[in-house]
């Protein structure tokens, strides 16, 4: 109990220090007008596109999940991303990104630790198609340049690298680890073992638990032509979520080349990753960061902007997400548990 209170003041202490440089140096006044500066066609568009989230990465979970069960019902695919967005939107330490595989599990009877292994693959191709994205993005600047005249600073584009850099890495060790254990099963999970072993046998024992079932959720990399399916539809996800943003800037009159709109994608991913209630902070500072550095947007209106998305998004997200919760006679903390027993 001790650990998991530190863990959410550390958690906490992060939000308010990426709040408070956010906010740093604003002009309330100026903020309050561009946070009703954006039109109601605009606004009506946006609200619609976010469900399309859920929608789309419930059609790529299908690839993972069909083998182990074939026919697992897309309502309940939608219902446990959205459950699981909307719990992580209020809870910190992204709870529900284990509300969303155990909801799933016990709706269709499938195994707990096969789809809990599914999510892991799902963060671990989203990192890569992001970072692919940026190289693509990286590849045609020059283009860019050229035809519309857009320059980023030497500094922002210095970080974007590092930062893609740093997620092909991640991505890259997670993947050879996947593999590893999918193809060399038993001598990975010795050498596991044998980096687990100053911990006690029962957190041995669960740890240990927890990746063989993993395992199972790595079926997908037995078939080439379901690696490529899932390939299309994590860009498909992604491709989505930049037309999301895109939209979002023509809604401020800033008028971008679409492929221009990945490196704030990418940035807003870092930021998102961070595990605040909500994604408060990070999504915030980082959307905030690319805005005024990729595109030269002044600073109350980066934060007036990045308010107006950021609460479009949990707000959609809540509702479809907890009206789902209360379609089907669960409460939020009834749904918060199942995620914290599921915590090794």
């Amino acid at each position: 109990m001790k650990k998991n209170h530190i863990r959410i003041i550390v958690l906490f202490a992060l939000t308010f220090a990426f709040l408070f440089f956010f906010f740093r140096s604003v002009e309330w006044d100026q903020v309050l007008g561009y946070l009703t500066g954006i039109g109601i066609e605009y606004l009506v568009l946006l609200i619609l596109l976010v469900p399309l989230n859920f929608v789309f990465r419930s059609v790529r979970w299908k690839c993972l999940l069909k083998h182990e069960k074939e026919n697992v019902s897309f309502y309940n695919r939608f219902a446990g991303n959205a459950v699981g967005f909307a719990v992580t939107g209020l809870f910190p330490g992204r709870l529900g990104e284990l509300v969303k595989p155990i909801y799933l599990a016990q709706k269709e009877g499938l195994n707990k630790g096969f789809v809990i292994g599914t999510v892991v693959v799902e963060r671990m191709f989203d990192l890569f198609n992001m970072c692919f994205l940026l190289g693509v993005f990286f590849i045609s600047r020059p283009l860019y340049i050229s035809i519309f005249n857009l320059e980023i600073e030497k500094e922002a584009y210095s970080n974007l690298a590092l930062w893609g850099i740093l997620g092909i890495a991640i991505g890259t060790v997670i993947l050879l680890l996947s593999l590893s254990l999918y193809f060399f099963k038993e001598k990975t999970l010795k050498i596991i073992s044998f980096f687990l072993k100053p911990l006690s046998q029962k957190w041995r024992d669960q740890i240990m638990g927890l990746i063989d079932e993993f395992i199972k959720g790595l079926k997908f990399f037995h078939s080439v032509g379901d690696v490529f399916v899932y390939i299309f539809w994590s860009l498909v996800v992604w491709l989505n979520i930049a037309v999301l943003y895109w939209i979002w800037l023509f809604a401020y009159e800033i008028a971008v080349p679409f492929f221009y709109i990945f490196p704030y994608v990418f940035l807003t991913m870092v930021g998102a990753s961070i595990p605040t209630p909500g994604m408060i902070g990070g999504f915030d500072y980082f959307s905030k960061y690319g805005l005024t550095s990729l595109y030269g947007v002044e600073t109350n209106l980066a934060v007036g902007m990045t308010l107006v998305i950021h609460a479009i998004q949990l707000a959609v997200t809540y509702v479809i997400g907890y009206g789902i919760l209360w379609k089907e006679g669960i409460s939020l903390f009834q749904v918060k548990k199942l995620g914290e027993q599921s915590k090794p």
